[in-house]
């Protein structure tokens, strides 16, 4: 939209600073004038009183006026004319005590009185803008001696304020040159500020800038993004409002750099830009966060960054969830596939007439599982850990794993870790499933159909609760036992949507939330090792919990 000149921002802008300019310079040069005005005034009272000194410095004069009656003629009238033409004094009047004239630029009032009184009988020195009979004029007026030193009059002496005025207008146009000067100067730096703040705002108008500013803030705190910015320093300049839920920020963040305002780690890392890379993915004590960070530049010069956040959790839950139901589905689809082997097999015992032995098959099938069931209740009372167990033993079973649960294991019913043991038990045995199926840490495991061993131990006592799970797969990478547990980090290949290297960051702050310890060893074989205290109030032996048949 085009808009008219007047209404452009840098041109308000300009001629709002002229406007000033120029007032603020007339307003100047009249006070200047004044105060010149008042400088001239008082130069030429002075020069006045120079001149009434002057002549009341001549012998003559005082020795004419201490004779009596004064009769001098009109000697004192020649000396009063001399020194007007010399000086250029619009009058020299001397005046005796009786106040009778005898000098006056008018010869009719020579010999006449003055009205007012003599004002020098105090033997100073007076100055005066005086209205006198030749119009208005700065006067000087000095007492005037005898030759004895005693008073016998004064002497006034006056400049026209015609004079002063006449001065003051020879200097006036030599000083307003300067102030047009100073105006002009103002001038061209006002317009350069102008066409700067115009190139900082990138030619936006005000109503314009005040849009965008709307739109900024309802953009930044509507959306379910959080979003960061930061300066080349490293300090916050904004933070929206999913931000600072997402990372528990104050309302203090703003200015504050970042490793004041987020604790070491990877996610300080990802914002910092020590880590790079797209869609990095992040696990804080609440969230799982998928984290980008883009550098600003403008004009080739470094602006800072700006980081969005996204909130995983749900949606990384769904996942996980999805991806467990499509392999309980493929476990259903292969214990189908077996069930219908079994049935056709006593199918095939019950047509060649071998009852006996169908019936034989049938109860040796069912006799291991329910077996292993049996085993498992007998040392772990926990139904949450039974049910984990016994379905991982059948997932084990059609990965060709054999999943053992070691003899010295037992549980109780252990009501305030249940849940974080089955979180921390299950993702253990994930990952070593994971390692035996050729998809571990090294790769190269067991191949699939091939039988690896995982064997779980879990021992509670008075002061806590300890869970090991050991595999026979490749185990961990020398020197890995410190990134291990750092969210993201892994070696397996992609699985789908699902996001790979959580399940570990998971157990480790899980641990650490109940203030236990996890620890691994290296080389092949790996072994997960993790302990958890127990309440000190939870002293009931563990063997009073198990239900033992």
């Amino acid at each position: 939209m085009r808009r008219s000149p007047m209404r452009r921002l840098s041109t308000q802008i300009l001629v709002s600073q002229i406007a000033i300019l120029v007032a603020v310079v007339l307003g100047g040069f009249a006070l200047f004038a004044y105060q010149q005005r008042g400088q001239l005034d008082a130069q030429t009272e002075q020069r006045a009183v120079d001149i009434a000194g002057t002549v009341a410095g001549i012998p003559e004069v005082g020795a004419c006026l201490e004779t009596e009656g004064g009769a001098c003629g009109d000697s004192i009238q020649q000396i009063a004319n001399r020194v007007m033409k010399t000086t250029d004094a619009s009058y020299v009047v001397v005046i005796d005590m009786n106040r009778v004239r005898h000098s006056h630029p008018d010869p009719a009032l020579i010999g006449k009185q003055v009205e007012e009184s003599i004002i020098t009988v105090d033997r100073k020195v007076h100055v005066r803008m005086d209205n006198g009979a030749t119009g208005r004029s700065a006067n000087g007026r000095v007492p005037l001696y005898g030759p004895d030193g005693v008073m016998v009059g004064e002497v006034s002496a006056g400049i026209r304020e015609s004079t002063i005025t006449s001065a003051l207008w020879q200097e006036l146009p030599v000083d307003a040159g300067w102030f047009a000067i100073a105006l002009a100067g103002g001038s061209v730096v006002s317009w350069l500020l102008a066409w700067r703040l115009k190139r900082r705002t990138f030619g936006l108008e005000l109503d314009e800038i005040t849009t965008l500013l709307q739109e900024r803030e309802a953009t930044l705190h509507g959306i379910r993004e959080g979003v960061i910015a930061f300066d080349r320093l490293g300090r916050v300049t904004m933070v929206n409002d999913e931000a600072r839920r997402l990372l528990s920020l104050g309302t203090a963040a703003i200015g504050g750099r970042l490793e004041y305002l987020v604790p070491a780690g990877r996610l300080r890392d990802v914002l910092s830009g020590e880590i790079e890379g797209q869609d990095q993915v992040v696990l804080t004590d609440d969230y799982l966060l998928t984290v980008n960070r883009m550098p600003v530049t403008l004009a080739g010069r470094s602006h800072g960054a700006v980081v969005t956040l996204r909130d995983r959790t749900e949606l990384s839950g769904l996942l996980r969830e999805l991806d467990s139901v499509r392999g309980l589905t493929d476990a259903l689809r292969a214990q189908q596939h077996e069930f219908s082997n079994r049935m056709h097999t006593v199918a095939g015992l019950l047509e060649l007439g071998e009852s006996d032995e169908a019936l034989h098959y049938l109860t040796d099938l069912g006799g291991a599982e329910a077996e292993f069931a049996e085993s498992v209740r007998s040392r772990v009372a926990s139904p949450l850990i039974v049910g984990l167990i016994l379905g991982k033993a059948a997932v084990a079973s059609e990965r060709g794993v054999d999943l053992v649960l070691s003899d010295d294991t037992l549980l109780g019913h252990a009501p305030e870790k249940a849940q974080a043991l089955t979180t921390i038990l299950g993702n253990l045995i994930d990952n070593a499933f994971d390692a035996l199926c050729g998809n571990g840490a090294a790769g190269g495991g067991p191949a699939p159909g091939t039988f690896g061993r995982v064997e779980v131990t879990i021992v509670e006592d008075e002061s806590e609760i300890t869970v090991r799970v050991a595999d026979d797969g490749p185990g961990i990478p020398p020197g890995a036992t410190d990134s291990i547990f750092v969210d993201g980090y892994t070696t397996k290949p992609e699985a789908g949507s699902q996001r790979r290297g959580l399940g570990l960051a998971l157990v480790h702050r899980l641990v650490q939330r109940l203030g236990g310890q996890i620890s691994v060893s290296e080389g092949p074989g790996a072994v997960f090792t993790v302990r958890l205290p127990k309440p000190a109030h939870n002293a009931t032996p563990v063997l009073a919990k198990v239900a033992v048949p």
